[in-house]
């Protein structure tokens, strides 16, 4: 079981971590003991040439405490306030820890727009690509003084998994209040039982995780084991421990069996792909019949119009839109050539005929194999 999660992480050359609210605070504000000892280890890592991204909850618990309320505020309002008040205090911790260890620190607040728009997703990534020449660690959190349930990334699980697609990182170590992946609530049940390794995730380990909230935070175990099958599919492994242990982050780069880890699947997506796949929100949906799923899948071929057999929503050329079987299972995502309503004039003919029915034919595809981004598993 070892040699799997050892031969990952003894090759890893640059790690993303995600430390929860759980992790982070206590009594209502920050846990300025965890921060140390996480700073400390992550400084570590930056010492032996692993480079280290921190993906940063706690700024509203921050702004919490600051405030003087008892408990977090409700209203998306209040709270987008509490996270203004606490993000600096939060930032000031880290920065003051880093600095016993002579390390810098840089923020960045993102929010779903600022990944979904092709050229600020580069930019971000050029950022993050310099502060790591500079030695710098970035501490990235969402932007919750300015999101909105239309650009909301959702929570920090999936923001961890989108920057380690973003950065081509080698592994996401996501530390949280629980040290894994449990078959049901440790909280709860006394017979519990840690899941070691996990080479699929099924339905029924999404089942029962969502029996395992989160105390703190906005994602419980189902936001991780969702994080993680993203990660999977992409080709990177992740791994679910309990970051109040001490020295956990030096534990698990030394290969010591903590938490749960994720295999990654067999096919590793490219950069494009995986912002393609994951990070873009779809428009609409284009269903296939056998023979192209099987030609997008087996023979990565593109998708030509004689292969579609439906097409679901309404969106324009350009647009992301999910890949479907008859089933209705997802294939991937791709960008659409052409709008819903010219792929629905010429779905199920030949490419030749595409021009006598739309006027023109400046695409042989509808979904060129560049543009398109398989997330199915096989088997």
């Amino acid at each position: 079981m070892g040699s799997n999660r050892e031969t990952h992480l003894k090759k890893a050359k640059r790690v993303v971590v995600k430390i929860g609210s759980g992790v982070l605070t206590r009594n209502h504000g920050l846990n300025h003991e965890i921060i140390e000892t996480i700073s400390h280890q992550i400084s570590q890592l930056w010492d032996t040439g692993c480079e280290v991204i921190l993906v940063s909850s706690g700024a509203i618990a921050a702004g919490v405490n600051k405030i003087g309320f008892d408990k977090r505020p409700e209203g998306i309002p209040a709270r987008q306030a509490a996270a203004a008040v606490g993000q600096a205090g939060l930032i000031l911790s880290y920065e003051q820890t880093f600095s016993h260890y002579n390390r810098k620190v840089a923020q960045l607040l993102l929010t779903r727009d600022d990944l979904s728009n092709r050229r600020r997703y580069l930019n971000a990534r050029n950022t993050i690509n310099t502060l790591l020449d500079w030695g710098i660690v970035p501490i990235i959190n969402e932007n919750d003084t300015v999101v909105i349930e239309e650009i909301k990334l959702g929570d920090n699980d999936n923001l961890s998994a989108m920057i380690t697609l973003l950065m081509d990182a080698d592994i996401l170590i996501n530390l949280t209040d629980i040290d894994g992946l449990f078959d049901k609530d440790p909280r709860v049940h006394e017979d519990a039982a840690l899941i070691k390794e996990v080479t699929t995730i099924t339905k029924e380990m999404e089942q029962a995780a969502c029996g395992i909230p989160g105390n703190l935070g906005t994602g419980g175990m189902l936001s991780k084991l969702k994080a993680a099958k993203k990660l999977s599919r992409s080709g990177i492994p992740m791994i679910i421990a309990g970051g109040k242990n001490q020295n956990i982050l030096s534990e698990l780069v030394s290969g010591k069996e903590l938490g749960t880890f994720f295999i990654p699947g067999k096919r590793r997506l490219n950069s494009r792909k995986c912002w393609i796949a994951y990070t873009l929100k779809p428009q609409g949906a284009i269903c296939l019949d056998r023979g192209a799923e099987e030609a997008i899948i087996s023979r990565g071929k593109s998708i030509l119009p004689i292969g579609i057999t439906s097409v679901q929503g309404a969106f324009g050329m350009g647009a992301p839109v999910e890949i479907k079987d008859q089933e209705e299972n997802i294939l991937g995502r791709g960008l659409a050539n052409y709008s819903s309503a010219d792929i629905k004039s010429i779905m199920g003919m030949k490419t030749s005929a595409i021009s006598s029915v739309l006027g023109s034919k400046p695409y042989d595809d509808v979904i060129h194999r560049d543009n398109l981004a398989i997330t199915f598993e096989q088997g």
